[in-house]
């Protein structure tokens, strides 16, 4: 059984007892959470259950591992001639969590 989830603005493919990073802070560690937004859930028979947009009564259920951070995303700025130039960067938070258990 799998489902696709939305967090945020990615859809992500879970399954039970796979770990996924979800954009964001969700929890603190060790804290179970439920993720509402199914898209669609697929049973091990084949079924396939879509959800316009959402997939009603159904719910994934997770706990956090912990929080990561993505690679560094560098933006640079530079205007030709002008002697104009600016480095920004950032580095997104992803939060981990492992899936538990697909309800629907």
């Amino acid at each position: 059984m799998h489902a696709i989830i939305q967090s945020g603005p990615q859809q992500i493919r879970v399954t039970k007892g796979s770990t996924v990073l979800v954009p964001g802070t969700v929890g603190e560690p060790g804290a179970a959470v439920t993720l509402e937004h199914v898209l669609l859930v697929e049973k091990d028979g084949g079924d396939v259950v879509a959800g316009a947009p959402f997939v009603a009564n159904a719910r994934v259920t997770a706990v956090v591992d912990g929080e990561t951070r993505g690679p560094k995303i560098r933006v640079f700025k530079k205007k030709r001639r002008k002697g104009m130039r600016r480095t920004k960067g950032h580095r997104a938070v992803y939060t981990q969590v492992r899936i538990t258990d697909i309800l629907l």
